[in-house]
């Protein structure tokens, strides 16, 4: 049986859908809180990203919804609003992703919510905030790539912008949320007091633009395509072996020395053109002839192997089936595998309060009965709620 995890007893009110959220509040329930997704009629709408498919549902879902349970509300009436404030009476966090003055139209906004719970952590995830001139206005991941500067970033000359291949932005919006709970929840240890907080697409586009806009606000200068190269470091970048491409990291003068050194050109290390990093970036492309001419007499793995046994920053360029399936990720545990699910186990590891996979990703409303019996609701009561269609059966509505 698996111990409890650090967030066991933290019970979790989730009213998101698509990415941000449902990663936020995974993160949570992998390390033991109670996490009700509430779903509207038509279910969170990821269900439907695919194929590929598990019955109805898309990978997409499954690999965000996992030790949740699903309850379907129709929030827009006035029977399933009734059923969520009852289920906010025992809740520690609501987060939502609706936007911005949805649920004071519903007349269960922020200050409502103040009043009545007072100790409840409501967490918005929101494209811009509610206020400044596009408060208000839907975000996608993709397009805050591109308004931040993210796209004009990335590339090379060659290929133009480019999108990051990985909804990153969604992603790290989710991570931000989880930490600002947290906060929160450690920050109402103290007060005894619950807070609003804010978590945007747009903020967070703009955060993790480093070290582009550090840079920028040293020198003035937008950041140039550089491809698979560094800005700030050189060499840091892919290049080809006898058999794979391979990623090389360089970050200080010493490591590029003893690089020299492992691969048997130490006079790299102490050529007036390569031996700091200025230098190396005002003539990169010299040295990438050199370390080319290198790496192209090995094979990728066994190279770098060698190279990270002598703490060298270097690694093979895998694909995704490559990188489930390599020893060491199998070897620390990171596939995780319940019936028919299989999915990434949580990165935080604690000593003690572990991380576990209890439930697969739910079915729709699948736990609706379950949910609301232990709210005090009875058979009869969920029967009636179900016939207003306030609360949703396992169907639908598409």
């Amino acid at each position: 049986m698996s111990s409890p995890g650090a967030m066991t007893g933290l019970r979790v009110i989730d009213l998101t859908r698509v990415l941000g959220g449902p990663y936020c509040t995974q993160i949570l329930a992998d390390h033991g809180a109670d996490v009700i997704k509430v779903e509207p009629p038509a279910g969170d709408e990821v269900r439907d990203w695919g194929p590929p498919f598990h019955e109805e549902d898309a990978a997409y879902f499954v690999g965000i919804n996992r030790n949740k349970r699903s309850i379907g509300l129709d929030l827009a009436s006035e029977g399933g609003r009734e059923v969520l404030m009852k289920l906010l009476e025992t809740a520690d966090v609501l987060i939502e992703n609706f936007k911005p003055g949805t649920l004071d139209k519903w007349g269960i906004g922020n200050d409502v919510l103040r009043a009545k719970f007072p100790r409840l952590v409501h967490c918005r995830i929101s494209g811009f905030g509610a206020d400044g001139p596009r408060g208000g206005n839907p975000g996608y991941d993709a397009i805050i790539q591109a308004m931040t500067g993210m796209i004009a970033a990335t590339g090379s000359p060659e290929s133009g912008p480019m999108r990051i291949g990985v909804p990153l932005v969604d992603i790290t919006t989710g991570l931000y949320a989880t930490i600002g709970i947290l906060m929160a929840l450690s920050e109402r240890q103290r007060s005894g007091l619950g807070q609003f907080l804010e978590t945007t697409l747009y903020e967070t586009g703009l955060a993790i633009m480093h070290p582009h806009t550090a840079n920028y606000f040293m020198h003035g200068k937008p950041p140039g395509l550089t491809g698979n190269e560094h800005p700030n470091l050189v060499p840091y970048a892919i290049f080809p072996t006898k058999t794979d491409n391979i990623f090389i990291g360089v970050g200080n003068d010493g490591t590029f020395r003893k690089l020299a050194q492992e691969i048997g050109k130490p006079e790299l290390g102490t050529d007036p053109r390569f031996a700091r990093n200025k230098d190396r970036i005002a003539n990169r492309d010299a040295l990438r002839v050199e370390l080319a001419a290198v790496f192209s007499q090995h094979e990728a793995e066994p190279l770098c192997n060698r190279l990270l046994a002598a703490g060298l920053p270097a690694g093979p360029v895998q694909k995704i089936d490559q990188a489930l399936t390599n020893p060491h990720t199998l070897h620390r545990g990171d596939i995780l595998e319940k019936d028919w699910y299989k999915g990434v186990a949580s990165p935080i590891r604690l000593e003690r309060t572990k991380p576990s996979l209890r439930r697969t990703p739910p079915k729709f409303s699948q736990h609706t009965s379950e949910v609301l019996a232990e709210f005090g609701y009875s058979k009869g009561e969920i029967e009636a709620l179900v016939a207003k269609g306030a609360v949703c059966g396992s169907e639908r509505k598409r």
